[in-house]
């Protein structure tokens, strides 16, 4: 490709990013009260725009043609307006576009996790680092992934729609501590739900055996 053909591509790719921010801004306005919301991003079919180097590394950040994009409120702003489809990928949506986001392991990171209460009546709300909140239960699920070589958990909690949540290492212990044995599984309760982490014999010391 030459000097000139790059230089095209690279200015349609920032046109690109530049349309879906404004339609992003208006996209979120309720037009008869002025305030803010969560687009209904679910609604919107619009055609196919390609990629355009949109990235969100395991840890939450968010690049732009391999570049961080260190804005919060930009990152928040893009948040909103993505779409986890049924082909599995992500992609950020307004009324007139679709454009690809490559997402290396969930769109969010929980940073925060606050309880309440005690055993079955307890409640765990977690905040992510775009700024949503979510409490585990029925409607949001807690739900725990193995790696198979290294038999190191990737917990998530789900969010919105089909967007999930990386649980950080510092929560997750967190989360560990607060867990007990219920019918030989080791989890925790939320909203009346018990969400089994591992079976209680492979993370428990055997009786008789130090921890």
């Amino acid at each position: 490709m030459s000097e000139n053909a790059n230089k095209d591509a690279t200015a349609e790719a920032a046109n690109a990013l530049l349309k879906v921010i404004a339609d992003a801004e208006k996209a979120g306005e309720n037009k008869q009260t002025g305030e803010k919301g969560l687009p209904p991003v679910h609604l919107w079919e619009p055609d196919y725009c390609g990629d355009i180097g949109m990235k969100i590394a395991r840890d939450g950040q968010w690049y732009y043609a391999n570049s961080p994009i260190g804005r919060k409120k930009l990152v928040r702003l893009f948040s909103t307006i993505l779409r986890h489809d049924e082909d599995g990928e992500h992609y950020l949506v307004s009324p007139v576009e679709k454009i690809r986001v490559e997402v290396e392991d969930a769109p969010f990171v929980a940073t925060l996790m606050q309880v309440t209460g005690q055993g079955k009546e307890q409640v765990l709300r977690f905040e992510t680092n775009v700024g949503d909140f979510t409490e585990a239960g029925p409607e949001h699920p807690l739900r725990f992934e193995l790696d198979e070589a290294t038999e190191a958990p990737s917990p998530y909690i789900h969010v919105r729609a089909r967007l999930e949540a990386l649980i950080s290492r510092a929560v997750f212990y967190d989360l560990v501590a607060l867990c007990e044995v219920v019918d030989g599984q080791f989890g925790v309760w939320s909203h009346g739900q018990f969400f089994a982490l591992a079976v209680a014999e492979d993370v428990m010391p055997a009786e008789g055996e130090s921890a």
